[in-house]
């Protein structure tokens, strides 16, 4: 499987573009603090177009991200407690149109499909209000001016992303713009059922999309991904790492060919290759010990430790739980990474040989040096 370094993100990002000139969507695998909602940002920033007082003047990319989620903002009446309102931030060209393409209407067929709530936009104090009705005894009331919870304001914030993606696929004059979607982590607070609904809606909704517009999906979610990856139509899927240098650090893009990208097994072969290499870092403990837990629930072990099965000859069968859970539950970020110690890297060579060998993975997933 081809994998492209590069040494910073707006080389990922301008790599991204390139391959969109094939490509109709690329699908981008990578943890949380890889840089996923930095290298949206460097793509959407390749597309700008300035002038000398440093105003934007022209762009291309409709994207989705965190600072997306913050151009909403709470006003939650302090002094009365009850007209509590989303403020919007008009100033963005996210909004461009928001009055007079009747954003109600379109969001609302959109959020019925997950929410039981509805809401109101003001376009002349820009703010939006919500309500929700509720049965009590037999009598059924609607509650005004209601405070939703976050999960189902990064649903209503979606869905008022959705209905402008719409617009950009039918070719309103407003978002005449958009030549690039670009979306990162759409759903870090919902379930799993919420998940699938949201992949495959988006994946629905994409599948006319006009010629000219491409598509970008990054996120740390594997449900979520893996749907795509089977919904979308012959996407490019990528697995995204950062690499920590002597000189800097570096990112790293791995192509998951034509199959479902399975986290786990990514996370497998590149632990296995940093073993082979000698660049073990203690945050890999972690990725074995999320490895174990997503195996033993896939077998039906009843603890992730059911997963350790060392040989019977092997002097530090007892520890290996132990070191796991003191590595795994220590201050081993993947931001400062830190070399195992020698005895460490003996431990978790042997683990990973055992494991990998004790379970029904591929063995051209791990080969071995020539």
């Amino acid at each position: 499987m081809p994998d492209y370094t590069f040494d910073n993100l707006p080389a990922l990002a301008q790599h991204l573009r390139e391959e969109l000139e094939a490509k109709k969507s690329v699908l981008l695998y990578a943890y949380n603090g890889t840089g996923k909602t930095r290298l949206s940002t460097e793509f959407k920033n390749i597309g700008k177009e300035m002038n000398d007082e440093g105003e934007t003047t022209a762009q291309d990319t409709l994207y989705f991200n965190a600072f997306t989620e913050d151009l909403f903002f709470w006003d939650n009446d302090l002094a009365n407690d009850r007209a509590r309102v989303l403020k919007i931030n008009n100033d963005s060209r996210f909004f461009a149109g928001l009055a007079e393409l009747e954003m109600d209407n379109r969001i609302r067929p959109l959020l019925n499909r997950y929410a039981d709530f509805d809401f109101r936009i003001d376009t002349t104090e820009w703010e939006i209000s919500f309500s929700r009705v509720v049965e009590t005894t037999g009598t059924t009331t609607t509650v005004e001016d209601i405070k939703i919870s976050r999960g189902e304001e990064n649903i209503f914030i979606w869905c008022f992303f959705l209905a402008i993606v719409q617009l950009a696929l039918d070719e309103a004059e407003a978002y005449k713009w958009v030549k690039y979607i670009y979306i990162d982590d759409p759903i870090s607070s919902l379930d799993e059922s919420n998940a699938v609904m949201v992949a495959h809606h988006l994946a629905q909704m994409l599948k006319d999309a006009p010629t000219r517009i491409r598509l970008v999906v990054s996120s740390h979610h594997v449900l979520f991904f893996n749907v795509l990856c089977n919904e979308m139509k012959k996407p490019r899927m990528y697995f995204l790492t950062r690499q920590k240098q002597v000189n800097g650090q570096t990112f790293r893009v791995q192509e998951t060919d034509s199959t479902p990208f399975l986290y786990h097994l990514a996370s497998l072969v590149e632990m296995h290759r940093a073993q082979k290499s000698g660049a073990l870092f203690t945050h890999h403990f972690n990725m074995m010990r999320r490895v174990m837990e997503q195996t033993a629930a896939f077998f039906g072990y009843p603890k992730w430790h059911d997963c350790i099965k060392p040989e019977a000859d092997d002097p530090n069968e007892t520890i290996y739980k132990r070191v796991i859970d003191l590595m795994s539950h220590g201050d081993y970020s993947l931001y400062e990474p830190r070399e195992m110690m020698p005895e460490n890297k003996e431990h978790f060579g042997r683990l990973l040989k055992q494991f990998i060998s004790l379970h029904p993975f591929s063995p051209a997933l791990f080969p071995e040096d020539e």
